[in-house]
Order: structure tokens, then sequence, then C-alpha cells
């Protein structure tokens, strides 16, 4: 086994050459270049962080003070020495401060700023003094020769103690005038660009430590922050948990690994028990052991729970990811939908301050070729549609919302002439049994819609259009759809492949716009529940009692992602039976993610267990909504990656 030299892990280069003199230098002055602790006062209550200290009531007044003074004040002029003085006697009235953090910048001049990874704080030195060096001796010896030589040592990215007292600068800035310095640790690598940042995902993802430096650091940044993006998160699953607490909720924990993958439809993480000699699971879902409680008579629990899917990557799809799981008893599924509503309006509104979630458009497949747009996804509103009705709508709206751009005639003669077709003809197939799978390769309908786009499309930020007689264009649509309308169709097709053809047809083609509509020359986002799935794909789902080859089940979609699902929980043990037995069919016919029978949770169900809904809510994707981020790994602090194939830089002072 290789093991790699320190010095090849810590690339050697000019700067790092540099820090490691420094740190050396600052060993023979300051004795242990780590210490183990660093004791802040509490001036605000609790321990002075810098953020505290920066929203401290009186210091908020101070610079609100100072901001109105300098307000008057013309081009160059500093403020009033007397009026000044008055305000720094307040300030040291308070007393002296010891703070801790991390030195924004290279110590060039006298100020420099901390940060605690959230605020900035500056800080003062003056080479004529007092500035007394805080020793690493266990004794804390102060050397009152040296304060001036160590904050000359001092590198970018070092973190640093510091006591003194406040003062107010000709800026306005209250900063900290240092009397006594402590070295506490050493940056050995530089720090990232503190203009640009970490401009690479693939570094971001890979070094979140040095994307959240440099969040932390950079200047001027679009949206929000590395660091904003996870306490954003954060205070989603805290206000969640409050919810459901609030509620009656209990929250519980059950095995993340388990000796049977089942729970959901997906292919297993597996490993080997070494003292038990048996194979275990990373568990897919939490969902069969939380209705085990609602059987021992937990009537309202959730777990927060990481699950793991052995499946590819994509921009909304982590092998590892975190769910929301929670069951009501006596609940049917049209409860849990409003329940659900209102926790996710009281989530979104707690954490954005508002229902309207402004996103970035950026997907090409849906509204345009390289198109990037801001949409609005209205919380306030929650629609419910059932799976044929979201097919044959999902393209008239779209289409209007193309054409109206170039020619509102055109809009609304093919948008109208779409409706007839589809009302009529397509929707008839999707009740008799037309094979929709080959209709839509045919159809190709986003593909259209690009090509649509390249003929008529006109936004002036977007580019120019591309000529063509609207009459032309016209006619071409309507030729190739009626083709395609008369042509495919397949009267002897199954059942069973009906239903497969409508399920493919929607998680193809139609779930990216679900819930999209055209509203005053703008895309509206709704989010949409979308009813009445097949009982055949819903294994663990109730059928509905006006429908025995409908499931009581739901799917809700936002800005084109699922993000939750829900059901009335099936609870005949038997009929759970035959639903197991039946996807352990599909699995002999090739299907790895179809569900293994569970004898234990069947024998479970033969205890009794109330009605209830149950539902699981993706974490990360309802982040990815609240943050306007595209990539599920953008809200996964340490996502998978493959390993480096060659030595990567961070970034530069």
């Amino acid at each position: 086994m290789s093991i790699p030299a320190f010095e090849e892990i810590i690339e050697p280069n000019d700067q790092t050459a540099a820090r490691r003199e420094h740190l050396d230098k600052l060993r023979e002055l300051t004795g242990n270049v780590y210490p183990n602790k660093f004791a802040r006062t509490k001036l605000t209550g609790a321990d002075d962080t810098i953020s505290a200290i920066k929203g401290f009531e009186a210091i908020v007044a101070v610079e609100a003070e100072m901001a109105e003074i300098r307000a008057g004040l013309k081009e160059g002029e500093r403020p009033p020495a007397e009026v000044k003085d008055a305000i720094n006697e307040r300030l040291k009235t308070l007393g002296n401060v010891r703070i801790a953090g991390r030195l924004t910048t290279p110590t060039r001049g006298n100020f420099v700023h901390l940060t605690d990874g959230m605020g900035k704080l500056q800080i003062y030195c003056n080479k004529k003094g007092p500035l007394a060096l805080v020793k690493n001796d266990g004794s804390d010896t102060l050397d009152r020769e040296n304060g001036w030589a160590v904050w000359q040592l001092l590198d970018h990215g070092d973190f640093v103690g510091v006591e003194g007292y406040l003062f107010v600068t000709n800026t306005g800035e209250v900063s900290v005038h240092v009397e006594k310095l402590q070295f506490l640790a050493k940056a050995m690598l530089p720090m990232p660009d503190k203009m640009h940042g970490i401009a690479d995902p693939e570094l971001q993802r890979r070094f979140r430590y040095a994307d959240l430096i440099a969040s932390t650091l950079q200047v001027e940044h679009e949206g929000l922050t590395t660091r904003e993006v996870f306490e954003r998160r954060a205070k989603l699953i805290s206000g969640m948990r409050r919810f459901l607490d609030d509620a009656g909720f209990i929250e519980v924990e059950t095995p993340m690994l388990t000796p049977k993958a089942t729970g959901a439809a997906a292919k297993p993480f597996e490993t080997h028990h070494n003292a038990l000699d048996i194979p275990l699971y990373a568990r897919v879902a939490p969902e069969l052991y939380l209705k085990r409680l609602v059987v021992g008579g937990f009537e309202k629990v959730y777990e927060l729970n990481r699950n793991f899917r052995n499946e590819g990557l994509s921009q909304r799809h982590n092998p590892e990811f975190t769910m929301l799981e929670f069951y009501i008893a006596y609940m049917d599924v049209e409860g849990m939908m409003n329940f659900c509503e209102d926790l996710l309006q009281h989530i979104v509104h707690e954490s954005v301050g508002h229902l309207d979630v402004t996103v970035m458009k950026t997907d090409s497949r849906v509204l345009g070729i390289g198109s990037k747009f801001d949409v609005t996804i209205d919380f306030s509103t929650f629609k419910r549609v059932s799976m044929e009705e979201s097919i044959v709508g999902a393209i008239p709206p779209l289409l209007r919302w193309y054409c109206e751009h170039s020619d509102k005639s055109l809009a609304t003669d093919i948008s109208s002439w779409m409706v007839e077709q589809f009302n009529g003809d397509f929707k008839s197939w999707l009740r008799t049994g037309g094979n929709s799978r080959v209709l839509f390769e045919q159809f190709n309908w986003l593909s259209q819609f690009d090509n649509l786009m390249n003929e008529i499309y006109v936004i002036d930020q977007f580019g120019e259009p591309h000529e063509q007689p609207k009459d032309d264009v016209k006619a071409g649509i309507k030729s190739n759809l009626t083709e395609i309308f008369v042509k495919y169709r397949d009267e002897n097709i199954d059942e069973d492949q009906i239903v497969r053809n409508l399920v493919e047809m929607f998680d193809e083609h139609v779930e990216q716009v679900v819930g999209f509509v055209y509203d005053e020359s703008r895309i509206r986002i709704y989010p949409t529940f979308i009813v009445d799935y097949p009982k055949s794909i819903s294994p663990l789902a109730k059928a509905s009692p006006d429908d025995p080859n409908i499931a009581e089940r739901f799917e809700l979609f936002i800005n084109g992602m699922e993000v939750a699902n829900g059901f009335s929980e099936l609870n005949d043990p038997k009929e759970q039976y035959e639903r197991f037995v039946d996807q352990m069919s599909e699995r002999e016919r090739g299907d790895e993610e179809a569900m293994v029978l569970d004898e234990d949770y069947i024998r479970a169900l033969s205890y009794g267990m109330p009605p209830a809904a149950g539902i699981g809510i993706g974490i990360d994707r309802l982040t990815m909504l609240l943050t306007n981020k595209h990539s599920i790994r953008d809200v996964i602090l340490f996502p998978h990656m493959r390993p480096e194939k060659r030595e990567v830089e961070t970034g530069s002072d």
C-alpha cells in the first residue's frame, strides 16, 4: 500500500513554502502553534462570536448613528472629532472583548477583517503598541516585544484570537483595537480567490470545506452563498420537525441496515454482517418499519431518514439522499394531500418569508435550447390532476407559450387545433388501449418544441428570430401531427402494456411540465398533485373504491421534479401478500427494482393496522427549489464523487 508523503498532499509551491516558513517562525515566537482553546468574552450574553458582536444592539445602534452622520457630510469630509470621540467613549464603557476568527485578507497594513464563517469584524493593530503576544505555553505568558512581529507573519486564512477595546473608524465601522494577539491555527494552503471564489462546480463539491471558506470570503456573489444554502436547508428540516411535533407526531429511528431491500422500487446496496453471517442491505426506504409502528399503536409517526439506492447520478438523483417520511392513522390520501399542503406552505413561508419562490429555469428540454429566465413557483395554490389528464393537457399550454412570442394568431390557431385533437382522438386512445409508447416515440414532442423555437420563437435576450412564413410553419406542424394521430394505433395491445406505456409517457415526457401555466406572458408553476396512478405500479397503496384498477396515490411535482409520494396505505394482509407476489414475478422477468416479499411485514399487518395515509418528501429536492439550485449535488454537503485523477488547485490569494 502506497502512502503519500505529507508534502505530496500539501502541494509544494511558492505560496505553501512561504506559509511553512512563517509557521516555523511563529513556532519560535509563540510555542505551540495549534493551542487547545481560546476563551471568548460574553459581552453579548453568550460567547462573543463575530456574528454576535456585529448583531449586538449597542454595536448596531452605533453603526446606524455613524451612517446618519456620514450621510450629512460632503465627499472626503470626516465626521467631527468630538462626535466620534463621544461615541468611542460609549463603546469603551462596554469593556474589552475577546474574539477569534479567520483572517479574510493578508495583514499588509494595520487593519484586517476576521470572520466566523458568517459575519466579519475589523480589527486594528498598531506597531507602536500596545500590542502584546499571548504565548501558547500553557500559562498565557505575555510577550510585549513580539506582538507586531507575529502580526507580520500572519497569512490570509490563519486563525487568531484578539483582545482589545471597541472603537469606530472614520468610515463608521465598529472595530477592535487589539491589545493582545494570540495565534490559534495556520492555513497551510492559500485561500480561494476572494473575488470569484471557486467557480468550478466539481471543485466546489469535492472540496466543500474550501467552497464554504470561499463563500464567506467572496466579495461579490449572485444568489445565496454556499453557507446560506445549507443554513436554509437546516432551517427547512428544523421547521418540519417543529411542525410535526406540534401536530402530535413522534419522531423515531428505524434500521439503516435491513435484511430485506424493500419499501420502495429500487436497487439496493448490499453488505455482509460478519458476526451474524447474513447479507444486509442499506435501506431503500423506512416505510415498512414505520407502518409496523402504526400497527403497534403509534398513530402519528415520522422519521427524517437517509436512504440509499444503487442507481445512477443525475441533476436530481444521488445514491444517498434524505427523506421525511410520516404516517397518520385514520386518514386517507385526500387528507394527506391537505396536510402536505399545510406543511409545505408553512415551511416555505418560514424558510423564505413568502409563498412566491423565483427560480432560474435552464432546462433546454422543456423551455428552449440554452434558455435561461426566471419563473415563479406559487406555493399559495396546489393543483390536483389525474395522470391521464396531465398527459392530455401537457402540450397545448407550452406550445402556446412558444408561439405567442412570434405571432398570437398562429399560437391561438395551433393551440386550439391541438386541444381539439387531444380531447378527441388522443384522449380516447388512453382509455381504449392506444400504443402511447410508439406514439410518443414518433411524436417526440419536446424535440418538436425545440425545432419550433428555432423557427418562430422570439425573445430579444434569447437571440434573433429565424424568418419563415407563418402559414408554412402552421401547415408543417399540422401535417406532421395529423400523420402521427392517424397512423400509430394498436388495437390488440394488452392491458399491462397500456399501463406501462402510460407510465413511460408520463415519466419521459410529461412530468417535466406538470404545473406549468402560461400566464400574462410569463411562466408560473403551481405545485401539482398527480393522482389516479395505476394500481399495478403502486404495490403498497390501497385501490380506489370507485375504480379497482386505480390506486389511492399521489405524487407531488414542483418545477418538473417529483418532490413527494403518498397514498392510502394498504392494510389488508392477504392483498398485500398478493401484491408482493406480483412484484416477485416482475423480478423474475428481470425488473431488479421490483419489491421482494417481506414475510414479517405480512405478519405485522395480520395483527391489524388501522386505516392510514403516509407520505415521503424529498428534502434534497425541496431544498433545491428553495435555494434556486439545479443540481442535487449542490444541496448535499459531501456528495459522492469519483476519486481524483490528478492534483487540483482549489484557488489562490
